[in-house]
């Protein structure tokens, strides 16, 4: 296994005007990955009809898809390396793009797996591949503002969702969650081709490490299967836990790979680089809440109020707002405080206003239930701004495109666990009480659990030096 490096990376030129395109087409990508993994639980039952099968056998139009993004995603930044970060970026695009065009002409539940797992491939390549471009094209003291575009994707897409998804089955069809990322992904395709450069390839020959690959895929691919079936209707408990299981060996034979490669395809020798380490372990508990979080006001909201998806989506998309709010006020909050304190003190405020929620009740009023999640989503996408941020402010310049692929890995496994811990939450405290149907207790419980961990987290980032990413604030 490679050694850190510690030789300071070349300097990266300010971006010109094209290039301050980037971090909205990257975003854009990151908006339509994160958008598409959840909004086609709410179009399940619709499209079960069409498709002449049960909505809990096709939800394996979910599982395709969640795999592919978590095979693939190690490879991507071998992939930028090997072939271009444009390159590879572009076809991408056109990949999920094209396999979008598939879903939505599926005749059988056979064709829709397969158009749903291309996707994931698709998926898999653009966002880490679209983060390398954009770390590439910045200089460090510029990171922050163009980082801050990218938390916004990751929160948005999950709450935006369910009640675009509830308004495009009711009043259009199921085809239309799909074919909505047919113009964008050719938009996107065409900004790309105009506003971003291939980057100078650096001479190496770039082979690909097989072994680690299929350990690496095997290992996430179970992981996350394994979370993600946790409280799944007609999956026995003791196979998600088994998978889990032959997961985390896995895992364990990759890291002893990985320390004998030369090189590796993910590089674990980049955890040795504390603010790297701190920022994907440590940052992984607070992302606990961006799966989870939705998963459980869906809950919360139309199992336990009785609320419709659509009513209940458009409560939770004030979260959203709030996140918006937060890209103006990150770069001056950080630069005041400092990531140290920051990343202490909002994973407690952070966890705090996930478990406020579980206080909601079918009373509340609706200003006060407003007022937390739109507080609540500004904390969340304040902490993922610091910590996608924070993750590449000490990485050598070449080491770019492995740093990115392998904190894309963590970020897709915390997401899947955040959900997995969310509806073994709800299990366990169904199990406690007696109960044999979903009570507004029982989502309560699983708030608290998931913003105890978010909380957990502050404890982790004490071990941040005081100075970690003042190299982002220096010109």
């Amino acid at each position: 296994m490679r050694t850190p490096a510690t030789e300071a990376p070349p300097p990266v030129p300010a971006p010109n005007k094209t290039g301050r395109m980037i971090p909205f087409l990257v975003g854009g990508a990151l908006f339509m990955q994160m958008l598409d993994s959840t909004i086609v639980a709410t179009a399940l039952p619709a499209m079960a009809i069409a498709l002449d099968t049960d909505p809990v056998q096709l939800n394996i139009a979910i599982t395709s898809y969640l795999l592919a993004v978590a095979v693939f995603v190690p490879i991507s930044g071998w992939a930028a390396d090997r072939f271009g970060a444009r390159r590879v970026f572009i076809l991408a695009i056109c990949i999920f793009t094209v396999s979008s065009l598939t879903c939505a002409l599926s005749a059988s539940v056979l064709q829709l797996t397969v158009s749903r797992t291309l996707q994931g491939v698709g998926g898999a390549m653009m966002v880490p591949v679209g983060r390398i471009i954009l770390l590439r094209s910045f200089p460090k003291h510029e990171l922050l503002k163009a980082m801050a575009f990218l938390s916004l994707p990751a929160l948005v897409g999950p709450i935006i969702a369910p009640p675009l998804g509830g308004l495009l089955v009711t009043y259009a069809s199921w085809h239309w969650i799909f074919l909505i990322n047919v113009p964008i992904g050719a938009i996107g395709v065409r900004l790309v081709l105009r506003h971003i450069r291939e980057f100078e390839p650096d001479g190496k020959e770039h082979p690909l490490d097989i072994r680690g690959f299929l350990l690496s895929a095997t290992f996430m691919a179970t992981l996350v299967w394994g979370f993600a079936s946790l409280g799944q209707p007609g999956v026995p408990a003791w196979l998600s836990f088994a998978m889990i299981c032959a997961g985390i060996a896995c895992a364990a034979l990759f890291v002893l790979h990985a320390r004998r490669h030369p090189d590796p395809i993910l590089d674990l020798s980049l955890l040795s680089i504390p603010t790297f380490e701190i920022s994907t372990l440590a940052g992984s508990l607070c992302r606990f809440a961006i799966g989870a979080t939705p998963f459980l006001l869906a809950m919360l909201l139309q199992v336990g109020f009785g609320l419709s998806a659509i009513s209940a989506g458009l409560i939770t998309f004030v979260g959203a707002v709030g996140a918006m709010m937060m890209k103006f006020t990150a770069p001056p909050i950080l630069r005041r405080w400092g990531y140290r304190r920051v990343l202490m003190v909002n994973a407690i405020l952070t966890g705090a206003g996930v478990m406020l929620c579980g206080a909601f009740t079918p009373t509340t009023p609706m200003v006060a239930m407003l007022g937390v999640l739109l507080m609540g989503g500004f904390f969340r996408s304040l902490q993922f701004t610091a910590l996608n941020t924070l993750a590449f402010a000490d990485i050598p310049h070449e080491r770019m495109s492995r740093a990115s692929s392998f904190a894309a890995m963590t970020q897709q496994l915390s997401v899947s666990l955040g959900v997995g811990v969310a509806a073994g939450t709800l299990n366990v405290s169904m199990a406690v009480r007696g109960g044999s149907s979903l009570a507004i207790v029982d989502v309560v419980a699983g708030f608290v659990v998931i913003g105890l961990l978010c909380m957990l987290a502050a404890v982790w980032f004490r071990r941040l030096p005081a100075q970690a990413g003042h190299a982002l604030h220096r010109a």
